[in-house]
Order: C-alpha cells, then sequence, then structure tokens
C-alpha cells in the first residue's frame, strides 16, 4: 500500500494511510449506525478524498472481513448529498498467497460500484504475497513495486480528470434534470 500511496504523492497528491488493524473499528450494525471515533475517521476521510486506493488480503476467495466492515461502516454516507462515494475514484490491490487474486478484486469492484464511486482499470493483484514482501511489509520485488506506484499515479490522474469536468458533478446533474422536467411541464 505504501508503494501505491509513494506513487499518488509523486503525482502531486496529499495521501493518508487509514490502515483497518490500527483504526479498530466496532462491527457495523445497521439498526445501531452511530459511528464511534474510529469509524467517523474513516467515514469522514473518505468522504472528503477526491481518490482512494483500496487494499486487502485474499481469505477464502474475497476480501477481508476487517475491510468488509470497514466498507460497511461506509453505508452511513447513503445519507449525505451526494450520496455514498458518488464519483470518487477507486484504486484496488489484492495480495493473496496463492496464484490468484482477483477474486478479492472483484468483490471490491462490487462494493466500489454499490457505493457510487469509480475503478480505475488498472488492478493489482499480487500473488504468492509471501514471496513479493517481506516480514515487515517491504516489496521484494520491483515489477509489483512499480505496479503499485502506477496504480497510485493513475488514481490522482483520474481523479483529476473527474475534478476538472463540472459535467460529471451531481449538482450539474441535478440541475439540467430540473430543466428537462420544468420544460417538459
Amino acid at each position: 500500500m505504501q508503494a501505491a500511496l509513494d506513487g499518488a504523492e509523486r503525482a502531486g497528491a496529499e495521501t493518508e494511510l487509514l490502515d483497518v488493524r490500527r483504526l479498530d473499528l466496532p462491527m457495523y450494525n445497521p439498526d445501531d449506525d452511530e459511528p464511534t471515533e474510529a469509524a467517523a475517521r474513516l467515514i469522514e476521510a473518505s468522504y472528503a478524498a477526491d481518490g482512494l486506493l483500496w487494499s486487502s488480503p485474499m481469505y477464502q476467495g474475497t476480501i477481508s472481513g476487517a475491510f468488509k466492515n470497514a466498507l460497511d461502516w461506509l453505508h452511513v454516507l447513503g445519507r449525505r448529498e451526494p450520496a455514498y462515494l458518488h464519483d470518487k475514484v477507486i484504486g484496488l490491490i489484492s495480495a493473496a498467497g496463492g496464484t490468484h487474486g482477483l477474486q478479492a478484486i472483484n468483490t471490491m469492484e462490487f462494493s466500489v460500484r454499490a457505493l457510487r464511486g469509480w475503478a480505475v482499470p488498472y488492478v493489482v493483484p499480487v500473488a504468492a504475497a509471501a514471496r513479493v514482501f517481506d516480514g515487515e511489509g517491504r516489496i521484494r520485488d520491483d515489477a509489483v513495486a512499480r505496479q503499485l506506484e502506477t496504480l497510485g499515479g493513475e488514481v490522482v490522474r483520474v481523479a483529476g480528470r473527474f475534478a476538472a469536468d463540472d459535467s460529471l458533478h451531481r449538482q450539474v446533474e441535478c440541475a439540467e434534470a430540473a430543466e428537462r422536467v420544468a420544460v417538459t411541464v
């Protein structure tokens, strides 16, 4: 993840790492979704960002439970305008112990769409992660390091395009829809 953040920084972004292992999020409960301080930090940082990088290990063919719980906390953004992660650009990374990693990427892509974001097409599924990373999480494979840095830069590039295009913003869409309705009435 740090290599992807480094790539985003080199492309001009300000970055912040939110590690779900350190956030200590409580289990999301839709019947009691008042955010704790940790959940509020995740929610507000995600909503304020122009782009995000998501990374999860692959367990049992999908994302980790802790990462899924973090995504569940983003459900409270449905009450906002614009709702959820509307038009946020998201880069996806998975780390698998075996030869596959795309199942976790696919799961994250479904979540991106459900939260109304945009996943960049360039993804980084890291297979055989134990050979790629050392015990402290440092990358031993230069090719993977370049892929992660490229992904970080790609998120910044696409987020910049979204930010520069007024036609992509919800307020413009709503105003145009209101004008169409007014003309047909």
